[in-house]
């Protein structure tokens, strides 16, 4: 897989997943989910594939903490069972928005992991390209969280309604 590729992956399998919801929802389904409900699904499965990473890929994940931090191998398998926890937490309903506001933090916190893989250009995403990875890297955790912010916490599940009268439209 090219670089570039690679560096996207994440958001491809986001937006994929969005939109194969959103038309089976749409067309199958009769709006039964909602757009809420989908937006939150669609992040969960590509965390799904985040998470699953660290435990495939723990020696680059390794590369990519600051030097100062202790148990890093630990981290890693933690930060990969938070990644699955949180997708858990984002379609079930009670748990959302908490989850939703945890995750907007945690993807916050997991920024400069990024900034250090690309200046150490570790094999892993596209960081092997060093400061150009950030050019698309660190918009993208914005993108990331803007969506979490939207689909979790200021949409609310109450949108259903909405959407099957706009989808009827």
């Amino acid at each position: 897989m090219s670089n570039h590729k690679k560096l996207m992956s994440t958001l491809i399998i986001m937006l994929l997943t969005f939109f194969l919801l959103w038309s089976l929802n749409t067309y199958g389904l009769k709006g039964f989910l909602s757009i809420s409900m989908i937006g939150r699904l669609a992040i969960a499965v590509m965390l799904l594939f985040t998470g699953a990473s660290h435990f495939t890929k723990q020696s680059e994940m390794v590369q990519m903490m600051p030097e100062f931090l202790p148990y890093k191998i630990e981290l890693v398998y933690l930060t990969g069972l938070m990644e699955l926890a949180f997708a858990v937490g984002l379609v079930w309903q009670r748990s959302s928005k908490w989850t939703a506001i945890i995750l907007i933090i945690f993807f916050c916190l997991i920024l400069p992991a990024n900034v250090i893989g690309s200046l150490k250009r570790v094999h892993l995403g596209g960081m092997e390209n060093g400061l150009a990875y950030l050019y698309f890297r660190v918009p993208l955790q914005f993108f990331f969280v803007g969506w979490v912010y939207y689909f979790g916490i200021r949409l609310p599940e109450s949108a259903r309604e909405k959407m099957t009268a706009i989808n009827k439209a």
